[in-house]
């Protein structure tokens, strides 16, 4: 994604570097997530051969054919398809309740929005700009389309043709948003209350920021500790404009653009439920 802050470079290259022991990774870059399954967001990645170790399995969603969902030591889930564990079967103790194994994210209807409102939407391509064939962004990181990091060479985990058009682009940002959303929602708690402008904007910031950043954020601390939501943004998202250990003008316009939808009054309501 365009001007990926340096902060996620230096989480990609810190998932790259294999452990002492376990299970090696069997696909080129697999994504270990904040829950068992597709539908929550990337917490990190870990490339081909990596080991990783496995404190516990649960059941999830099948990736061709395997239902199991392996949580390693760094505290995410990886399918256990891209596991070398040898077998489809339990090789460790069964996730409990409280590793949150079988506990699945929030839906639309009674949920929070995984998607975002045409405003976020076009905020996002419009700063993520078109890219029809895979390319490095500025920072280096292979993407295609509007702002989609390429999980595999070539970007071949991506089921539209290349080169895109932008409907297919706009697809995938479609297929794409619901990863950010599940993490964003599962990082702030019940009290906070967002419309459907505020939603938008922050999933804006953790698609461009990751979800590991965004996680572990201040913004995220203080809404949850029930400051206001209009000065949380307006103080907290502007700092958010580094890539490559250097400002960046564009970083600087966009969480502007960002807190000016955030600060946009609407009365449908996107989180914690979808109205």
């Amino acid at each position: 994604m365009k001007f990926t802050s340096f902060a996620v470079c230096a989480l990609i290259a810190a998932a790259a570097t294999p452990q002492a022991s376990g299970y090696a990774i069997k696909g080129d870059v697999v994504n270990c997530r904040s829950g068992p399954g597709t539908s929550y967001g990337v917490v990190k990645t870990y490339k081909k051969d990596q080991n990783v170790s496995i404190t516990c399995q649960t059941a999830g969603p099948s990736v061709n054919g395997d239902t199991l969902w392996d949580k390693t030591s760094d505290g995410c889930y990886v399918a256990d398809y891209y596991v070398s564990t040898g077998t489809n079967g339990y090789v460790t103790e069964k996730c409990g309740s409280s590793g949150g194994g079988s506990t699945p994210p929030p839906s639309n209807g009674g949920g929070y929005c995984k998607i975002v409102n045409q405003a976020g939407l076009n905020l996002i391509s419009n700063w993520e700009g078109f890219v029809a064939s895979p390319k490095p962004d500025p920072i280096g990181l292979p993407t295609v389309g509007y702002g989609h990091l390429c999980q595999q060479k070539n970007c071949a985990e991506v089921k539209y043709k290349f080169p895109l058009t932008k409907a297919t682009a706009q697809q995938l940002l479609n297929d794409d948003i619901p990863k950010y959303s599940s993490c964003l929602a599962s990082y702030l708690n019940s009290r906070v209350k967002l419309n459907d402008n505020q939603w938008a904007a922050l999933v804006s910031w953790v698609f461009n920021n990751g979800c590991g950043n965004a996680k572990s954020s201040t913004l995220v601390k203080r809404l949850n500790n029930g400051e206001n939501p209009n000065t949380v943004a307006e103080q907290e998202l502007p700092k958010w404009r580094m890539a490559g250990g250097r400002v960046m003008q564009g970083l600087v316009n966009r969480r502007a653009d960002e807190v000016r939808l955030f600060k946009t009054a609407s009365s449908k309501q996107a989180y914690p439920s979808c109205q």
